[in-house]
Protein backbone atom coordinates (compact mmCIF):
# COMPACT_ATOMS: atom_id res chain seq x y z
CA UNK A 1 0.00 0.00 0.00
CA UNK A 2 1.38 3.37 -0.98
CA UNK A 3 1.68 6.60 0.97
CA UNK A 4 -0.04 9.92 0.28
CA UNK A 5 2.19 12.91 1.03
CA UNK A 6 0.88 16.45 0.76
CA UNK A 7 3.32 19.31 0.20
CA UNK A 8 1.96 22.54 1.60
CA UNK A 9 3.03 26.04 2.56
CA UNK A 10 1.62 29.10 4.24
CA UNK A 11 2.36 31.31 1.25
CA UNK A 12 3.19 31.07 -2.41
CA UNK A 13 6.61 31.43 -3.96
CA UNK A 14 8.52 29.18 -1.55
CA UNK A 15 9.32 26.50 -4.15
CA UNK A 16 6.67 23.91 -3.34
CA UNK A 17 5.91 22.87 -6.93
CA UNK A 18 9.59 22.70 -7.87
CA UNK A 19 10.27 20.57 -4.80
CA UNK A 20 7.50 18.09 -5.64
CA UNK A 21 8.70 17.82 -9.25
CA UNK A 22 12.26 17.04 -8.21
CA UNK A 23 11.45 14.73 -5.32
CA UNK A 24 8.99 12.89 -7.56
CA UNK A 25 11.69 12.48 -10.21
CA UNK A 26 14.20 11.51 -7.52
CA UNK A 27 11.94 8.83 -6.04
CA UNK A 28 11.30 7.40 -9.50
CA UNK A 29 15.06 7.06 -9.99
CA UNK A 30 15.16 5.13 -6.72
CA UNK A 31 12.83 2.55 -8.30
CA UNK A 32 9.64 3.84 -6.69
CA UNK A 33 6.42 4.22 -8.65
CA UNK A 34 5.23 7.79 -8.16
CA UNK A 35 2.19 9.82 -9.12
CA UNK A 36 2.09 13.60 -8.64
CA UNK A 37 -1.28 15.35 -8.25
CA UNK A 38 -1.71 19.07 -8.83
CA UNK A 39 -4.70 20.29 -6.79
CA UNK A 40 -4.20 24.00 -7.46
CA UNK A 41 -7.34 24.42 -9.55
CA UNK A 42 -7.19 27.37 -11.91
CA UNK A 43 -3.47 27.99 -11.36
CA UNK A 44 -1.80 24.71 -12.30
CA UNK A 45 1.97 24.82 -12.68
CA UNK A 46 3.28 21.32 -12.03
CA UNK A 47 2.81 20.31 -15.66
CA UNK A 48 4.77 23.39 -16.81
CA UNK A 49 7.65 22.75 -14.40
CA UNK A 50 7.79 19.16 -15.71
CA UNK A 51 7.50 20.24 -19.35
CA UNK A 52 4.36 18.14 -19.84
CA UNK A 53 1.78 20.86 -20.54
CA UNK A 54 1.40 19.84 -24.21
CA UNK A 55 0.41 16.29 -23.31
CA UNK A 56 -2.68 17.10 -21.23
CA UNK A 57 -5.94 15.59 -22.44
CA UNK A 58 -7.74 15.19 -19.12
CA UNK A 59 -7.23 16.60 -15.65
CA UNK A 60 -8.06 15.98 -12.01
CA UNK A 61 -11.50 17.59 -12.28
CA UNK A 62 -12.35 15.31 -15.21
CA UNK A 63 -11.52 12.33 -12.99
CA UNK A 64 -13.56 13.60 -10.04
CA UNK A 65 -16.57 14.20 -12.32
CA UNK A 66 -16.18 10.77 -14.00
CA UNK A 67 -15.53 12.22 -17.45
CA UNK A 68 -12.53 9.95 -17.98
CA UNK A 69 -10.81 6.87 -16.60
CA UNK A 70 -7.69 6.99 -14.46
CA UNK A 71 -5.42 5.68 -17.21
CA UNK A 72 -6.66 8.46 -19.51
CA UNK A 73 -5.77 11.21 -17.03
CA UNK A 74 -2.37 9.84 -16.05
CA UNK A 75 0.51 11.43 -17.96
CA UNK A 76 3.58 9.21 -18.03
CA UNK A 77 6.88 11.06 -18.03
CA UNK A 78 8.93 9.31 -20.71
CA UNK A 79 12.18 10.50 -19.10
CA UNK A 80 11.30 8.73 -15.82
CA UNK A 81 9.58 5.36 -16.41
CA UNK A 82 8.10 5.25 -12.88
CA UNK A 83 6.76 8.82 -12.79
CA UNK A 84 3.23 9.98 -13.60
CA UNK A 85 1.30 13.25 -13.35
CA UNK A 86 -2.36 14.16 -12.95
CA UNK A 87 -2.68 17.90 -13.68
CA UNK A 88 -5.13 20.30 -12.09
CA UNK A 89 -7.97 21.86 -14.02
CA UNK A 90 -7.65 25.38 -15.38
CA UNK A 91 -11.19 25.89 -14.11
CA UNK A 92 -11.41 27.17 -10.54
CA UNK A 93 -14.25 25.33 -8.81
CA UNK A 94 -15.46 24.92 -5.20
CA UNK A 95 -13.68 21.77 -4.03
CA UNK A 96 -15.74 20.81 -1.00
CA UNK A 97 -18.26 18.91 -3.13
CA UNK A 98 -15.49 16.66 -4.49
CA UNK A 99 -13.90 15.50 -1.23
CA UNK A 100 -15.55 12.06 -1.24
CA UNK A 101 -14.62 11.44 -4.89
CA UNK A 102 -11.08 12.60 -4.12
CA UNK A 103 -10.82 10.17 -1.21
CA UNK A 104 -11.93 7.29 -3.45
CA UNK A 105 -9.46 8.30 -6.16
CA UNK A 106 -6.50 8.57 -3.79
CA UNK A 107 -7.27 5.20 -2.22
CA UNK A 108 -7.06 3.71 -5.71
CA UNK A 109 -3.78 5.50 -6.31
CA UNK A 110 -2.38 4.15 -3.03
CA UNK A 111 -3.04 0.63 -4.27
CA UNK A 112 -1.18 1.24 -7.54
CA UNK A 113 1.68 3.58 -6.58
CA UNK A 114 4.37 3.63 -3.91
CA UNK A 115 3.97 7.38 -3.46
CA UNK A 116 1.24 9.86 -4.25
CA UNK A 117 2.61 13.41 -3.95
CA UNK A 118 0.00 16.16 -3.72
CA UNK A 119 0.83 19.74 -4.68
CA UNK A 120 -1.40 21.74 -2.32
CA UNK A 121 -2.51 25.27 -3.20
CA UNK A 122 -0.72 27.94 -1.16
CA UNK A 123 -2.63 29.41 1.77
CA UNK A 124 -5.20 27.94 4.15
CA UNK A 125 -8.48 28.19 2.25
CA UNK A 126 -10.66 25.35 0.90
CA UNK A 127 -7.91 24.13 -1.43
CA UNK A 128 -5.70 23.47 1.59
CA UNK A 129 -8.42 21.49 3.38
CA UNK A 130 -9.21 19.54 0.21
CA UNK A 131 -5.59 18.54 -0.44
CA UNK A 132 -4.78 17.64 3.16
CA UNK A 133 -7.98 15.68 3.79
CA UNK A 134 -6.58 12.46 2.25
CA UNK A 135 -2.92 12.70 3.28
CA UNK A 136 -1.00 10.26 5.47
CA UNK A 137 1.95 12.62 5.80
CA UNK A 138 2.58 16.33 5.31
CA UNK A 139 5.68 18.29 4.37
CA UNK A 140 5.65 22.05 4.94
CA UNK A 141 7.83 24.06 2.55
CA UNK A 142 9.26 27.24 3.97
CA UNK A 143 12.02 29.73 3.29
CA UNK A 144 14.09 31.07 6.22
CA UNK A 145 12.30 34.41 6.25
CA UNK A 146 10.17 35.70 9.12
CA UNK A 147 7.02 36.12 7.00
CA UNK A 148 7.26 32.57 5.61
CA UNK A 149 7.89 31.14 9.08
CA UNK A 150 4.88 32.99 10.48
CA UNK A 151 2.58 31.72 7.74
CA UNK A 152 3.91 28.18 8.07
CA UNK A 153 3.15 28.27 11.81
CA UNK A 154 -0.52 28.75 10.97
CA UNK A 155 -0.36 25.81 8.55
CA UNK A 156 1.17 23.59 11.23
CA UNK A 157 -1.60 24.56 13.65
CA UNK A 158 -4.23 23.51 11.11
CA UNK A 159 -2.42 20.24 10.31
CA UNK A 160 -2.46 19.35 14.01
CA UNK A 161 -6.24 19.18 13.73
CA UNK A 162 -6.20 16.58 10.93
CA UNK A 163 -5.66 12.83 10.82
CA UNK A 164 -2.12 13.35 9.50
CA UNK A 165 0.29 11.78 11.96
CA UNK A 166 3.63 12.81 10.48
CA UNK A 167 4.58 16.39 9.66
CA UNK A 168 8.04 17.55 8.56
CA UNK A 169 9.70 20.68 7.21
CA UNK A 170 11.84 21.37 4.15
CA UNK A 171 13.69 24.69 4.10
CA UNK A 172 14.23 26.17 0.64
CA UNK A 173 16.64 28.95 -0.39
CA UNK A 174 18.93 28.10 2.52
CA UNK A 175 22.24 29.96 2.60
CA UNK A 176 24.93 28.64 4.97
CA UNK A 177 27.00 31.83 4.66
CA UNK A 178 24.10 34.02 5.77
CA UNK A 179 23.35 31.64 8.63
CA UNK A 180 26.95 31.84 9.85
CA UNK A 181 26.76 35.65 9.75
CA UNK A 182 23.44 35.43 11.66
CA UNK A 183 21.59 37.18 8.84
CA UNK A 184 19.31 34.16 8.32
CA UNK A 185 17.46 31.74 10.58
CA UNK A 186 19.36 28.48 10.94
CA UNK A 187 17.99 24.99 10.49
CA UNK A 188 18.20 24.46 14.26
CA UNK A 189 16.39 27.76 14.92
CA UNK A 190 13.51 26.74 12.68
CA UNK A 191 13.37 23.21 14.08
CA UNK A 192 13.09 24.61 17.62
CA UNK A 193 10.44 27.14 16.61
CA UNK A 194 8.21 24.47 15.06
CA UNK A 195 9.16 21.54 17.29
CA UNK A 196 8.99 19.19 14.29
CA UNK A 197 11.87 17.64 12.32
CA UNK A 198 13.49 19.33 9.35
CA UNK A 199 13.77 16.74 6.60
CA UNK A 200 16.45 18.79 4.88
CA UNK A 201 17.42 22.07 3.25
CA UNK A 202 17.67 23.18 -0.38
CA UNK A 203 20.27 25.80 -1.31
CA UNK A 204 19.72 28.66 -3.70
CA UNK A 205 20.86 27.40 -7.11
CA UNK A 206 20.53 29.26 -10.41
CA UNK A 207 20.28 25.91 -12.22
CA UNK A 208 16.82 25.47 -10.69
CA UNK A 209 15.64 28.48 -12.69
CA UNK A 210 17.25 27.08 -15.84
CA UNK A 211 15.57 23.71 -15.29
CA UNK A 212 12.15 25.33 -14.77
CA UNK A 213 12.43 27.33 -17.97
CA UNK A 214 13.42 24.19 -19.87
CA UNK A 215 10.69 22.06 -18.27
CA UNK A 216 13.13 19.49 -16.90
CA UNK A 217 13.71 18.55 -13.25
CA UNK A 218 17.01 19.82 -11.90
CA UNK A 219 17.83 16.29 -10.67
CA UNK A 220 18.81 15.51 -14.27
CA UNK A 221 21.58 18.11 -14.01
CA UNK A 222 24.77 18.33 -11.98
CA UNK A 223 24.26 21.01 -9.36
CA UNK A 224 24.11 21.77 -5.64
CA UNK A 225 20.34 21.40 -5.69
CA UNK A 226 20.59 17.98 -7.37
CA UNK A 227 22.48 16.53 -4.41
CA UNK A 228 19.96 17.90 -1.95
CA UNK A 229 16.88 16.78 -3.87
CA UNK A 230 18.29 13.28 -4.20
CA UNK A 231 19.14 13.29 -0.50
CA UNK A 232 15.57 14.35 0.30
CA UNK A 233 14.18 11.65 -1.99
CA UNK A 234 16.18 9.02 -0.16
CA UNK A 235 15.10 10.46 3.18
CA UNK A 236 11.49 9.98 2.12
CA UNK A 237 11.92 6.22 1.94
CA UNK A 238 14.43 5.39 4.65
CA UNK A 239 15.62 6.45 8.08
CA UNK A 240 18.98 7.63 6.84
CA UNK A 241 21.57 8.16 9.59
CA UNK A 242 24.04 9.97 7.34
CA UNK A 243 24.62 13.69 7.59
CA UNK A 244 22.65 16.01 5.32
CA UNK A 245 24.14 16.22 1.87
CA UNK A 246 26.14 13.01 2.26
CA UNK A 247 24.07 11.15 -0.30
CA UNK A 248 24.96 11.74 -3.91
CA UNK A 249 23.18 9.97 -6.74
CA UNK A 250 25.26 8.46 -9.50
CA UNK A 251 23.89 9.57 -12.88
CA UNK A 252 26.50 7.71 -14.92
Amino acid sequence: MGEIIVFTSGKGGVGKTTTIANIGAGLSQLDKKVVMLDTDMGLRNLDVVMGLEDRINYNLLDLLENRCRLNQALIKDKRFPNLFLIPASLKNVPLGQYERAFAILTEQLKSEFDYCLIDCPAGIDQGFHFATSVADRAIILITPHISAVKDASRVLHLLNGTKINKVELIINEYDEKLVRKKYMLSKNDIEELFDIPVLGTIPHDYKVIISQNKGIPVVTMHSKATRRFMYLSKQMITDCSCAEGAYAYDFS
